[in-house]
């Protein structure tokens, strides 16, 4: 497992709709040694703290791997890192297999994982193409944000170690498709549902939906 790259950017205002929105989703890729803040990384900054940011939200992380799916589909774009507003490209750490709760040391700084990432309508700024929003949720390559367990420094090229499994066994991949895919799985939100783990801000969706089966 390795951090291919880090990815880091201030918030933009862009014309969307004939309207200004600020946004932080564009991130250009950096060299050298980042320090890892408990609320981001140096140089980095979100714009809308009410959605994105926060201490469950602090780093954004997402697979290199997908970006072989994306250019099948936007084979016109440049998809360099950093294109979904990622913080860290990651090579080998992939949402079908870690679980919510799994922490990573990256340089000298350790991350838990903590939820899979809802795209919201900047992603669909950022890429010129509104319909993205449900191709990515069908995807179901939403990648993972990370709190920040201890701060540090990391640069690309670090290798990735997994410090604590989480026993509970609820991947990133499980969560995220609740969402979409997989919203009426009984079985799987009430897995969710008994998550120690679980952020409360997850909590009323998961239980809303399950009382529609009911």
């Amino acid at each position: 497992m390795k951090l291919v790259s880090v990815n880091v950017g201030k918030p933009q205002t862009v014309n969307w709709k004939g309207k200004e929105v600020e946004t932080g989703i564009y991130k250009e890729s950096v060299d050298g040694v980042v320090k890892v803040n408990s609320l981001n990384l140096e140089g980095d900054q979100q714009a809308d703290l009410k959605v994105h940011g926060g201490v469950s939200k602090a780093v954004y992380a997402y697979p290199s791997e997908h970006y072989e799916y994306w250019k099948s589909v936007y084979p016109e774009k440049n998809l360099d890192w950093g294109k979904f507003g990622e913080n860290l490209t990651t090579s080998g750490v992939l949402e079908t297999e870690i679980n919510v709760g799994d922490q990573y040391k990256i340089g000298s700084a350790i991350f838990e994982v903590t939820e899979p990432r809802m795209p919201c309508y900047k992603l669909g700024i950022k890429m010129e193409d509104d319909s993205i929003l449900k191709k990515f949720l069908e995807a179901n390559y939403s990648g993972f944000y990370f709190k920040v367990v201890q701060q540090g420094e990391l640069q690309a090229g670090d290798s990735i170690e997994l410090v604590q499994r989480d026993d509970y066994g609820f991947t990133v991949s499980e969560m995220s498709s609740l969402y979409w895919n997989e919203k009426k799985n009984k079985p799987l939100l009430e897995k969710a549902l008994g998550f120690p783990k679980l952020l409360d801000s997850w909590k009323p969706f998961f239980e809303d939906k399950l009382k529609e089966l009911s």
